[in-house]
Parts: structure tokens; sequence; C-alpha cells
């Protein structure tokens, strides 16, 4: 897809002319380093408050390896779900990025294509079913990794994306796999409920290892990083990417592809957490940024932050209540996405 880059770049130039008028222009570099800090600062927030505050001289003790109960606060309870909100946080909004290129609308999200729906239906049948605890994930994947197989199969058909059908696709499915859960909460004895239900909602206190869910952000976010330029001209139009030498059907499976590891990985972290996805994206382009060589790296530091703010507000604004973060999420993105969409004519 880098054959054309000349072309490529020509293309993303007209787009952030085209796009100018849509927010303050940004400069994308200082706009870097603004939320390189504010996820340093989401992040030691989020190791130093809770039931039992950290002070600096505790947090540096606890950091410079001095045994004690800071340290043991600080590694293994509030760094591994601080590191799971981080990586979850930047995988929704690389998805939500993604997806509202590929469907070529602003209010694709990674759930739009029923994949958590799999994935809810999976570990809810294991929860149902009494599983042992290290098959939950194991059925969550199996069902999110059959909703995208399921997915891709009837939108890519003859060598050739039916977007429309891509989508709708995905939305019954994710209406089909609502009425199954809906069945299983009503089967579900008591005792499994409240674990339910707060996976559904978004749940990040029982991670425990996220690394690999860093490992895929890290690889997704800098392969859709060095294809941006292609993607700007996809983001266009299919026959103006044609056009202009880009393999629209190459791309477009790559984006799938990209976006659906990117959304099983997140759901199989923290269970189904919404609106990341949808309004982070909508607030770097508000910025000025839509060239997608900025846009995606951007978006992704901007999810993780805004996700690592919201898992600590979860658990320590009721404390020691702790609420499901997705709650937290739906809280704040619906007054969120009803000013944007306020702001559009």
């Amino acid at each position: 897809m880098d054959d054309h880059q000349p072309a490529l770049s020509a293309a993303a130039d007209a787009s952030r002319r085209r796009h100018a008028g849509d927010g303050v222009i940004a400069r994308p570099l200082r706009l870097a380093l603004l939320l390189l800090a504010a996820l340093g600062a989401s992040a030691l927030l989020a190791l130093s408050v809770g039931s039992h505050p950290l002070s600096p001289a505790q947090m540096w003790a606890a950091l410079t390896g001095e045994a004690g109960l800071p340290r043991d606060i600080l590694w293994q309870v509030r760094w591994p779900r601080a590191s799971g909100a981080l990586a979850c946080g930047a995988l929704l909004s690389l998805a939500g990025v993604l997806l509202q290129v590929l469907l070529r609308n602003p209010l694709a999200d990674p759930y739009v294509l029923g994949i958590s729906g799999g994935a809810a239906l999976g570990v809810l049948l294991a929860m149902l079913s009494g599983l042992a605890a290290w098959l939950v994930p194991v059925t969550g994947f199996t069902g999110a990794f059959t909703a995208a197989v399921l997915v891709f199969a009837l939108g890519y058909r003859a060598g050739d994306w039916n977007l429309y059908r891509l989508l709708l696709t995905g939305v019954v499915l994710a209406a089909g796999c609502g009425a199954a859960v809906s069945l299983i909460l009503v089967l579900a004895p008591n005792t499994a409920l409240k674990g339910m239900l707060f996976w559904l909602m978004g749940d990040l206190s029982g991670v425990t290892v996220s690394w690999p869910a860093w490992l895929v952000a890290i690889a997704l976010g800098l392969a859709m990083t060095m294809l941006g330029g292609s993607l700007n001209v996809l983001a266009l139009g299919r026959d103006q990417a044609a056009s202009l030498g880009v393999p629209v059907s190459t791309a477009q499976t790559v984006l799938y592809a990209a976006a659906a590891l990117a959304t099983v990985s997140a759901v199989m972290l923290g269970g189904t957490i919404g609106f990341v996805g949808l309004i982070v994206p909508h607030l770097i382009r508000l910025l000025g940024v839509v060239d997608l060589r900025w846009l995606v790296p951007l978006a992704m530091l901007a999810g993780a932050t805004f996700l690592c703010l919201a898992d600590t507000l979860a658990r320590t604004l009721f404390a020691p209540l702790q609420l499901p973060v997705g709650v937290l999420t739906a809280l704040l993105g619906v007054p969120v996405m009803l000013v944007l969409l306020g702001r559009r004519p």
C-alpha cells in the first residue's frame, strides 16, 4: 500500500485542508507531548489513591523495591489494574478509529460488529456452567473469534467487501447475542449474577496480567500509524482510493482484522466498556487532527488516559464500594457525545 506515497501524501494534505474548519488547528507534536504527560499523571494518580492512599515517600519506597505494605499495594493490587486500564483504553480507541475509517461512519465503535456480544455469550455460558476460572477467558475468546469470522465471512464475498452487509451482519449478530445474554441472566443463580453483570458493564478489578494486550496495542498502533498515508486516502472514499492506486479490498481486510483483534483484546481484558472508542477519536478530530498518521497514536494515548482516570474514579468515588468502569465511561460519554452532536449542523 506504500507504492503511491506522493499521491497518498497529496490526498492527506487535501483531507487536512478540507477538515481545517472542523476545530482548532492542532500542533500534533505538542498535543502528543501533552497527552503523554496526561497519561503519566493518570497512571500516578491510579497508583497513589484508594482506600489506603500512598504518599510520595511511600510511592518512592515502593518503586525502589523497599518491602512492606506500600510495595504490596502498588505492585500486586494497583499496578495490574492501572496497566490493564491503559492498555484497554488504547485498544478501544484504536478499534474505534479503524472502524470509523472502514465503515466511513463516525458513529462506528468497537462493538458495532458484534464481537463483544460473542465474547459476552462465551464468558457468561462458562460462568453459568460453572467451568474453571481459567476456562472463562478461553470461552470468551472463542465466542469473540467466532463472531469475527462470521461477520467477515458474510461481509467479504467474491474477493470484495460489502460494507453494508458487514454492518448489518454485526448489528444482527449483536442483537442475537444480546438476547442470549439476557436469557442467561434470567437463568443464572444469584451467586453468579453479580459477577456476570460486572463483566457486562465493564470491570477491570480482576486484571492480573496485561502484557499480551500491551503487545497487541503496540504492534497494531505502530502498524496502523505506518499505514496512515494509505488510510487517509481510503477515508476519502473507495473510488478515489482506487483511482490513486490503493488496493482497496486488501486495505479494508487489514483494517477489519486489526479492528477485530484490538476489540477482542480489549474485551477479554475489561469486558464490554462503552463509549471510549466512540468519543475519543471525535475529541482528537475536534482538536484539528485528521491525518491518521497522527490520529491513531494520539487517540490511543487519549483513550488510555481517559479509561485510566475513569477506572480510578470508579473504584474511589464510593469507596469501599467499587463501580463497574463501564458505568463511569457511559455517564461521562453520554453528555460529551451530546455536546459533540450539538456542534454539528
